[in-house]
């Protein structure tokens, strides 16, 4: 318990030592470092300097983000500074364009097959998660266009209650957002979810199956939960109301979450276990989703919450995958190469286990 606080204290020190709310724009980093365009959808309130804090808003607002990738980029990392960025080494925002509505969202947007929602983790800022979607966007080759769903999370390492809060607040934001995705026309609408943007996405796809049953299924082709912060039993009741989820379903784990761990121990439970790093998948065997294995990417040095984006070797695993099934004009799009149809458990779940060799093993929990 004692390491728990002294990890606490450091985290809350660090969030201290700089203004993670400052979102310099430099247009001039496009010079030197190449585009990629990150749209956004948020409920964050609009401060009166123009930029979008922790503060919660009603109202829904889409947004145009360019952000600067370094020519020194390399696959899995992800440098940035608060103040005087370097664009050749360091990630930009080179652009920001708030749209009217959804019709100019939906011009941007036109002839676009696929949108991936990447719906942020707790303690993050708008910036950072612009940055975080375009690095995954740049280093895997997602296709189509990527939006981030940008809740109010208060950005801060001692926010958690805070952005619990933000997070049910943000449920209804969420919903909206692949609804209008929709209604403007576009195909394919997924989402790729981080820790509590988990919790979040599981929320929201509840409550709009207690309305409408089916609607899940309906409206999205695919969903990826990366490490989430959710306890194991809360999405088993979510899981009860989801009767036909979205195909395909997908939890990408780690045992050697070591934040999630400490999420666990916050609470009291009696396992430091949490979704993320759950340690055995047979609670989930009999839900049809695939439960992806990452923890051979995560070293014994390693706490990474975010491996999928952080991990070099699992990036470029990922990327290789996207690669070749371009290469056999297979590419359904998203999420759907990382358990493709044929290897999947008709029956129930499906475990894969990712190995740093490249090879994968595939089984039935």
């Amino acid at each position: 318990m004692q390491r728990i606080l002294i990890l606490l204290v450091w985290v809350a020190t660090l969030g201290a030592c700089v203004d993670r709310s400052v979102s310099v724009i430099l247009p001039q980093a496009l010079e030197v470092g190449t585009a990629q365009t990150v749209f956004a959808a948020t409920t964050r309130a609009r401060e009166p300097d123009g930029s979008f804090g922790y503060r919660r808003a009603e109202d829904l607002r889409f947004l145009e983000l360019t952000v600067s990738i370094p020519p020194s980029h390399r696959p899995g990392t992800l440098d940035f500074s608060y103040s005087d960025p370097d664009p050749a080494k360091q990630f930009v925002l080179a652009g920001l364009k708030e749209f009217d509505g959804p019709q100019d969202l939906k011009m941007r947007l036109n002839g676009v097959q696929e949108v991936t929602i990447f719906v942020h983790g707790f303690n993050s800022t708008q910036t950072e998660t612009a940055f975080r979607a375009a690095q995954l966007a740049y280093d895997i080759g997602l296709p189509g266009q990527t939006l981030i769903y940008s809740w109010p999370s208060r950005g801060s390492g001692i926010g958690y209650a805070y952005d619990l809060d933000s997070m049910l607040f943000a449920r209804d934001g969420l919903e909206r957002t692949v609804r209008e995705l929709k209604s403007i026309g576009v195909p394919r609408v997924l989402i790729v979810a981080h820790s509590m943007g988990g919790a979040l996405t599981m929320e929201m796809l509840r409550q709009a199956e207690l309305r409408e049953p089916g609607w899940a299924r309906r409206n999205l082709d695919g969903v990826l939960l990366i490490s989430p912060d959710l306890d194991v039993d809360v999405f088993r009741s979510q899981m009860a109301s989801i009767k036909t989820p979205p195909d395909p379903f997908l939890l990408m784990v780690s045992r050697k979450d070591r934040v999630l761990g400490i999420s666990a121990r916050l609470r009291g439970t009696a396992k430091s276990e949490r979704l993320g790093n759950i340690q055995s998948t047979e609670k989930l065997a009999d839900y049809p989703i695939s439960i992806i294995d990452a923890t051979a990417f995560n070293n014994d040095a390693d706490s990474s919450h975010f491996v999928a984006a952080t991990s070099p070797a699992l990036v470029s695993l990922l990327g290789s995958a996207r690669r070749v099934s371009r290469t056999f004009g297979k590419d359904r799009g998203g999420v759907d190469l990382l358990v493709p149809p044929a290897v999947r458990n008709e029956n129930g779940a499906t475990e894969v286990v990712l190995m740093e060799s490249g090879q994968v093993r595939v089984s039935s929990p």
